[in-house]
């Protein structure tokens, strides 16, 4: 919500049109499962993005979207860290602990930095300081991780039902303070405004394509998969909505632009209004909910993306060291250990939104080449057996495509330009090493 809301760094945002935002993301993200599923079917084994399409389009599209895989989770992680760290700052002062500003706020701050009462503490652009908590977040998850994290379903759904209880709890209470004339202009950008909206909400949803993996063990698959990414985002969109509204609701859109942990500071905001103070407690339950899910969801996304370095250098892409088990915990400790220091410094240094941005830019790619993916497999390999087929030909798949690229045109000309370096960087390192290691490298020979 925090980046989506007004315009915000020179980018029309969607105002209280948020809720239209959340909504276009879901049909994409329901079009673009549905091609997840088709691909992860082909194969019989679990995985990533990065594991199908090694396995059913070749290795250098592998690369391209595992070289795109590192970049979503690294700046998911990012943006995810940073918010932890707002939320952290929102319960030291819930506590009566007010601590500097320095070391509790990233170094570059587009919007600057102001308190409740709107009194600038930065100005925009760079400050001397470090984001101490987003940084120490990380690299103590990192150490849970090289130790080794055994994740049960119970474990699981036990954090599941505390995020859902949290977003109750703030929807149930929040919606007694709502003032409709927060709502009003409720489109002030137009259709440019949702579009950007969406385009940087979109991280909100990664993760839902983790339901298409399990297409192999579904009894029925064409009846199952469909209806478990369906529902998932039905409910998903549901929440957010409603979270989306009632945050609009109470407080008004300018006061969340480029704010970190907007949905505990606009609950601080009402609860010292008059009549405010039973927010006191529902104010700390939702904050601690929303912390248990930052650090579930950091620990997920920190787990898949040293396994895809793992992978791809299983693969032979990346140097062998990346692919080093402990020998005592049995993890990639030094993917893990990289994946986490790739992650903990820049939390330390930069905005949420800035991470948003690249992280979005580089799931929508990635979900191009999955989408135009199941395209070209059904004229390559039509015989290939799928345990689930995208309905209605390639119009779905075409559909997701475009619907990603129009939410990538909502992304501002400088994520462009870093996503295209990053790629840049990506090609390199394949063809003047990986390619040279793979297993289907084959030397030219001179000519006799």
């Amino acid at each position: 919500m925090h980046h989506t809301s007004g315009a915000v760094a020179g980018r029309p945002g969607a105002g209280p049109a948020i809720a239209l935002s959340l909504v276009l993301v879901a049909i994409v993200c329901a079009l673009t499962g549905l091609c997840y599923a088709e691909l992860a079917s082909m194969i019989p084994i679990a995985g990533s993005a990065y594991t199908y399409t090694y396995a059913t389009m070749g290795e250098l599209i592998a690369w391209i979207i595992g070289w795109d895989l590192i970049l979503e989770y690294a700046f998911s992680n990012m943006s995810v860290s940073v918010g932890f760290a707002a939320h952290i700052v929102d319960l030291l002062n819930w506590l009566g602990l007010n601590l500097s500003p320095k070391w509790l706020s990233p170094a570059y701050l587009p919007l600057g930095l102001q308190d409740l009462a709107g009194n600038t503490i930065y100005n925009p652009g760079w400050h001397a300081g470090f984001d101490i908590p987003a940084f120490l977040v990380v690299l103590l998850l990192t150490v849970v991780l090289v130790r080794g994290m055994r994740e049960s379903a119970r474990t699981n759904n036990i954090m599941v039902l505390i995020k859902i209880a949290a977003i109750l709890l703030f929807i149930g209470f929040g919606a007694s303070f709502i003032h409709p004339s927060n709502y009003h202009p409720f489109s002030p950008n137009g259709w440019t405004g949702v579009l950007a909206g969406g385009s940087i909400i979109f991280f909100t949803y990664i993760g839902f394509d983790s339901v298409s993996t399990a297409s192999e063990e579904c009894r029925n698959p064409r009846r199952d998969v469909p209806i478990g990414i369906l529902a998932t985002l039905i409910v998903c969109t549901l929440l957010y909505v409603g979270v989306a509204v009632v945050l609009i609701g109470i407080v008004p859109w300018q006061s969340v632009a480029g704010d970190g942990a907007p949905v505990v500071n606009a609950l601080r905001r009402v609860s010292l209004l008059p009549g405010g103070h039973r927010l006191h407690f529902v104010h700390l339950a939702v904050l601690l909910g929303a912390l248990v899910g930052m650090v579930s969801s950091i620990l997920v996304f920190q787990l898949g993306q040293a396994r895809v370095w793992f992978s791809m250098s299983r693969d032979r892409l990346l140097p062998e060291v990346f692919s080093r088990v402990h020998p005592r915990f049995r993890t990639p400790a030094f993917a893990t250990w990289v994946a986490g220091f790739l992650v903990a410094i820049p939390s330390g240094l930069f905005d949420v939104g800035t991470f948003a941005e690249m992280s979005n830019i580089g799931t929508l790619f990635a979900f191009v080449l999955v989408s135009a993916g199941v395209v070209v497999l059904r004229y390559k390999d039509p015989q290939r057996h799928r345990g689930f087929r995208v309905p209605f030909g390639p119009l779905v798949p075409i559909l997701s495509v475009l619907c990603c690229i129009l939410l990538m045109a909502g992304l501002p000309a400088k994520t462009w330009l870093r996503f295209f370096i990053w790629l840049a960087i990506g090609l390199l390192v394949y063809v003047f090493y990986s390619r040279k290691r793979s297993e289907f490298y084959q030397p030219a020979t001179p000519s006799e």
